[in-house]
């Protein structure tokens, strides 16, 4: 089978909707894979390990730095985040693949190392009064941590400015469809530049 899937990093700030927008995505497309992401972070009681993330101690985080094993990895509010290669270039041999759990600085990552095959969305809030609602409300931040997240918010929006696409999560039904018709768009694009040999 022709190698036409796409790499597609979706990020956002915290509580922009990410995740939300992924599993509709996952829901309704049946090509649609969600890549895994390893940290070192501590695991929440609704996670499941290799499910949600591969929950690894810092040594073995370190071991797959060193082993060249991640696309990208990155340092975000004390833990670290990283993408292995494996996992995403097996996955692309069929399907569009999602990455989530990214940060914003990875996501320019794997678009310098994956190029073409890689497409970046960033989702932004309805306003920044929604972002702190949405924060508030999931009841997982304590003040300090609510507060770090916060001060990062300001420079995660500025790097919306780089990526492929942008579009504002106002509404999660059109928001949804926004990006799948982006995705196929896109695919579409790439299937025709690899028949053409370009």
């Amino acid at each position: 089978m022709s190698k036409c899937g796409l790499l597609v990093c979706l990020a956002s700030p915290s509580g922009g909707g990410k995740t939300t927008v992924a599993h509709k995505l996952l829901d309704r497309n049946a090509d649609y894979e969600f890549s895994v992401s390893c940290t070192t972070r501590e695991k929440r009681s609704n996670e499941e390990d290799g499910v949600d993330y591969h929950f690894v101690s810092l040594a073995e985080f370190e071991k797959k730095i060193q082993n060249g094993e991640l696309a990208e990895y990155e340092q975000v509010h004390g833990d670290y985040y990283g993408t292995l290669k494996s996992a995403v270039e097996n996955a692309l041999e069929e399907h569009n693949v999602l990455l989530v759990d990214i940060d914003v600085k990875g996501a320019t990552r794997l678009k310098e190392l994956y190029q073409d095959r890689c497409l970046t969305i960033f989702i932004n809030p309805p306003s920044m009064e929604e972002l702190e609602k949405r924060l508030i409300n999931r009841g997982t931040e304590t003040e300090k941590s609510f507060q770090i997240r916060m001060e990062r918010i300001s420079l995660e929006m500025q790097y919306g400015e780089q990526f492929d696409r942008q579009v504002v999560n106002d509404n999660l039904e059109q928001t949804v469809e926004k990006i799948e018709s982006i995705i196929e768009s896109e695919r579409k694009v790439t299937a025709e530049e690899k028949i053409h040999g370009n």
